[in-house]
Protein backbone atom coordinates (compact mmCIF):
# COMPACT_ATOMS: atom_id res chain seq x y z
CA UNK A 1 0.00 0.00 0.00
CA UNK A 2 1.22 3.51 -0.84
CA UNK A 3 0.68 6.55 1.40
CA UNK A 4 0.86 10.28 0.69
CA UNK A 5 3.36 10.61 3.57
CA UNK A 6 5.62 8.07 5.24
CA UNK A 7 3.63 6.26 7.98
CA UNK A 8 4.91 6.75 11.52
CA UNK A 9 6.92 4.01 13.18
CA UNK A 10 4.89 1.55 15.25
CA UNK A 11 5.56 2.05 18.98
CA UNK A 12 6.70 -1.13 20.72
CA UNK A 13 8.23 -2.52 23.91
CA UNK A 14 10.86 -5.21 24.50
CA UNK A 15 9.82 -8.52 26.03
CA UNK A 16 12.09 -10.02 28.67
CA UNK A 17 13.87 -13.12 27.36
CA UNK A 18 12.64 -12.75 23.77
CA UNK A 19 13.90 -11.16 20.58
CA UNK A 20 10.38 -10.19 19.43
CA UNK A 21 8.91 -6.91 20.59
CA UNK A 22 5.36 -6.13 21.68
CA UNK A 23 3.60 -3.71 19.27
CA UNK A 24 1.44 -1.05 20.94
CA UNK A 25 -2.00 -0.16 19.58
CA UNK A 26 -3.66 1.89 22.34
CA UNK A 27 -3.03 2.84 25.95
CA UNK A 28 -5.95 2.75 28.38
CA UNK A 29 -5.66 4.00 31.97
CA UNK A 30 -7.90 3.70 35.01
CA UNK A 31 -8.12 6.50 37.57
CA UNK A 32 -8.75 6.28 41.32
CA UNK A 33 -8.08 2.55 41.57
CA UNK A 34 -6.36 2.78 44.97
CA UNK A 35 -8.51 4.26 47.74
CA UNK A 36 -5.60 5.97 49.53
CA UNK A 37 -4.51 7.71 46.34
CA UNK A 38 -8.06 8.88 45.72
CA UNK A 39 -8.16 10.33 49.24
CA UNK A 40 -4.84 12.16 48.82
CA UNK A 41 -6.28 13.75 45.67
CA UNK A 42 -9.44 14.82 47.51
CA UNK A 43 -11.60 12.39 45.55
CA UNK A 44 -13.80 9.42 46.32
CA UNK A 45 -13.96 6.02 44.66
CA UNK A 46 -17.14 4.87 42.96
CA UNK A 47 -16.53 1.12 42.74
CA UNK A 48 -19.59 0.70 40.51
CA UNK A 49 -18.27 3.08 37.84
CA UNK A 50 -14.54 2.80 37.07
CA UNK A 51 -13.09 5.93 35.46
CA UNK A 52 -10.97 5.58 32.33
CA UNK A 53 -8.83 7.83 30.15
CA UNK A 54 -6.34 7.24 27.34
CA UNK A 55 -2.82 8.12 26.30
CA UNK A 56 -1.44 7.94 22.75
CA UNK A 57 0.66 4.89 21.91
CA UNK A 58 3.64 7.05 21.01
CA UNK A 59 3.70 8.50 24.54
CA UNK A 60 5.64 5.38 25.59
CA UNK A 61 9.27 5.76 26.67
CA UNK A 62 11.07 2.41 26.98
CA UNK A 63 13.17 1.39 29.97
CA UNK A 64 16.39 3.36 30.35
CA UNK A 65 15.25 6.24 28.18
CA UNK A 66 15.45 9.89 29.14
CA UNK A 67 12.07 11.54 29.72
CA UNK A 68 11.91 15.19 28.64
CA UNK A 69 10.27 17.52 31.16
CA UNK A 70 7.05 18.53 29.40
CA UNK A 71 6.12 22.01 28.29
CA UNK A 72 3.31 24.12 29.76
CA UNK A 73 3.69 22.83 33.33
CA UNK A 74 5.62 23.54 36.51
CA UNK A 75 4.13 20.58 38.42
CA UNK A 76 4.94 17.25 36.76
CA UNK A 77 3.87 14.31 38.97
CA UNK A 78 4.75 10.61 38.96
CA UNK A 79 2.17 7.83 39.33
CA UNK A 80 3.68 4.32 39.40
CA UNK A 81 1.39 1.63 37.96
CA UNK A 82 1.30 -2.00 36.89
CA UNK A 83 0.89 -2.21 33.12
CA UNK A 84 -1.01 -5.07 31.46
CA UNK A 85 -0.38 -5.97 27.80
CA UNK A 86 -3.10 -7.72 25.79
CA UNK A 87 -2.65 -10.44 23.16
CA UNK A 88 -6.38 -10.71 22.43
CA UNK A 89 -9.48 -8.60 22.84
CA UNK A 90 -13.11 -8.24 21.94
CA UNK A 91 -16.27 -6.66 23.30
CA UNK A 92 -18.25 -7.54 26.42
CA UNK A 93 -15.67 -10.00 27.73
CA UNK A 94 -16.28 -12.11 30.81
CA UNK A 95 -13.68 -12.68 33.54
CA UNK A 96 -12.35 -15.88 31.95
CA UNK A 97 -11.95 -14.24 28.55
CA UNK A 98 -10.30 -11.24 30.20
CA UNK A 99 -7.70 -13.45 31.87
CA UNK A 100 -7.03 -15.29 28.60
CA UNK A 101 -6.47 -11.99 26.77
CA UNK A 102 -3.39 -11.06 28.83
CA UNK A 103 0.01 -11.36 27.17
CA UNK A 104 2.14 -10.02 30.00
CA UNK A 105 2.91 -7.42 32.61
CA UNK A 106 5.21 -4.48 33.18
CA UNK A 107 5.57 -1.40 35.34
CA UNK A 108 5.13 2.16 34.17
CA UNK A 109 4.70 5.78 35.15
CA UNK A 110 1.52 7.67 34.36
CA UNK A 111 3.12 11.11 34.21
CA UNK A 112 0.69 13.94 34.91
CA UNK A 113 0.82 17.71 34.43
CA UNK A 114 -0.88 18.20 37.79
CA UNK A 115 -1.41 21.94 37.47
CA UNK A 116 -3.18 21.49 34.15
CA UNK A 117 -5.24 18.65 35.60
CA UNK A 118 -6.35 20.88 38.47
CA UNK A 119 -7.50 23.54 36.02
CA UNK A 120 -9.38 20.93 33.97
CA UNK A 121 -11.09 19.56 37.08
CA UNK A 122 -12.12 23.03 38.22
CA UNK A 123 -13.67 23.81 34.83
CA UNK A 124 -15.09 20.29 34.24
CA UNK A 125 -12.88 19.99 31.16
CA UNK A 126 -11.31 16.79 29.78
CA UNK A 127 -7.94 15.69 31.17
CA UNK A 128 -6.22 15.15 27.82
CA UNK A 129 -3.60 17.90 28.09
CA UNK A 130 -2.81 16.79 31.66
CA UNK A 131 -2.41 13.11 30.86
CA UNK A 132 -1.96 12.45 27.14
CA UNK A 133 1.14 14.50 26.33
CA UNK A 134 4.39 13.44 24.64
CA UNK A 135 6.60 11.02 26.64
CA UNK A 136 3.95 10.70 29.36
CA UNK A 137 4.07 6.90 29.60
CA UNK A 138 7.48 5.41 30.49
CA UNK A 139 7.09 1.59 30.56
CA UNK A 140 9.46 -1.25 31.41
CA UNK A 141 10.19 -4.27 29.29
CA UNK A 142 7.27 -6.70 29.53
CA UNK A 143 7.30 -10.06 31.28
CA UNK A 144 5.17 -12.69 29.52
CA UNK A 145 2.40 -14.05 31.74
CA UNK A 146 3.55 -17.55 30.84
CA UNK A 147 6.85 -16.76 32.61
CA UNK A 148 5.54 -14.97 35.70
CA UNK A 149 2.33 -13.33 36.85
CA UNK A 150 1.74 -10.92 39.76
CA UNK A 151 -0.41 -11.87 42.74
CA UNK A 152 -2.46 -9.91 45.27
CA UNK A 153 0.54 -9.60 47.61
CA UNK A 154 2.90 -8.46 44.82
CA UNK A 155 4.39 -5.10 45.72
CA UNK A 156 4.68 -2.11 43.42
CA UNK A 157 7.06 0.74 44.26
CA UNK A 158 8.80 3.84 43.01
CA UNK A 159 12.08 5.37 44.15
CA UNK A 160 13.21 8.84 43.07
CA UNK A 161 16.89 9.70 43.58
CA UNK A 162 17.18 6.64 45.82
CA UNK A 163 14.33 7.62 48.16
CA UNK A 164 11.07 5.67 48.30
CA UNK A 165 8.13 7.72 47.03
CA UNK A 166 5.34 5.20 46.42
CA UNK A 167 4.67 1.63 47.45
CA UNK A 168 1.64 -0.62 47.70
CA UNK A 169 0.25 -4.08 47.05
CA UNK A 170 -1.76 -5.07 44.00
CA UNK A 171 -4.38 -6.48 46.34
CA UNK A 172 -5.16 -2.90 47.35
CA UNK A 173 -6.62 -2.14 43.93
CA UNK A 174 -10.33 -1.38 43.97
CA UNK A 175 -10.77 -3.11 40.60
CA UNK A 176 -8.52 -6.08 39.85
CA UNK A 177 -7.07 -6.75 36.41
CA UNK A 178 -9.92 -8.94 35.19
CA UNK A 179 -12.50 -6.39 36.37
CA UNK A 180 -10.67 -3.61 34.53
CA UNK A 181 -10.51 -5.55 31.27
CA UNK A 182 -14.17 -6.55 31.51
CA UNK A 183 -15.23 -2.94 32.18
CA UNK A 184 -13.09 -1.58 29.33
CA UNK A 185 -14.53 -4.16 26.92
CA UNK A 186 -17.99 -2.74 27.56
CA UNK A 187 -16.79 0.67 26.38
CA UNK A 188 -14.29 -0.22 23.64
CA UNK A 189 -13.45 -3.13 21.39
CA UNK A 190 -10.16 -4.25 22.90
CA UNK A 191 -7.53 -5.63 20.53
CA UNK A 192 -4.08 -7.24 20.61
CA UNK A 193 -1.44 -4.62 21.31
CA UNK A 194 -3.46 -2.67 23.86
CA UNK A 195 -1.76 -1.60 27.10
CA UNK A 196 -3.65 -0.94 30.32
CA UNK A 197 -2.30 1.18 33.18
CA UNK A 198 -4.02 -0.17 36.30
CA UNK A 199 -3.88 2.72 38.78
CA UNK A 200 -1.44 4.13 41.32
CA UNK A 201 -1.03 3.83 45.09
CA UNK A 202 -0.71 6.85 47.35
CA UNK A 203 2.40 9.01 47.45
CA UNK A 204 2.30 10.87 44.14
CA UNK A 205 4.61 13.88 44.08
CA UNK A 206 6.56 16.22 41.84
CA UNK A 207 9.43 15.34 39.54
CA UNK A 208 12.13 17.77 38.48
CA UNK A 209 14.79 17.87 35.80
CA UNK A 210 17.70 15.67 36.80
CA UNK A 211 15.60 13.30 38.92
CA UNK A 212 16.42 9.60 38.51
CA UNK A 213 13.58 7.13 39.02
CA UNK A 214 13.34 3.38 39.57
CA UNK A 215 9.93 1.68 39.45
CA UNK A 216 9.49 -1.99 40.32
CA UNK A 217 6.73 -4.56 40.05
CA UNK A 218 8.12 -7.14 42.45
CA UNK A 219 9.70 -10.16 40.70
CA UNK A 220 8.15 -9.08 37.39
CA UNK A 221 9.67 -5.92 35.94
CA UNK A 222 11.85 -2.87 36.63
CA UNK A 223 11.75 0.54 34.94
CA UNK A 224 14.60 3.02 35.25
CA UNK A 225 15.00 6.45 33.72
CA UNK A 226 15.75 10.12 34.19
CA UNK A 227 13.86 13.39 33.79
CA UNK A 228 15.82 15.76 31.54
Amino acid sequence: MRYVIDPPALPSLPVIGREERFPIRRIFCIGRNYAEHAREMGATVDASAPMFFCKPADAVVADGGDVPYPSATSDLHHEVEMVVALKAGGRDLDATQAAQAIFGYGVGLDLTRRDLQAIAKAKSHPWDVAKAFDHSAPVSALRAASDASPQADTRISLEVNGSMRQQGRLGDMVHDVADIIVALSRLFELKPGDLIFTGTPAGVAALRRGDVFRAELENIAVLEGRIV
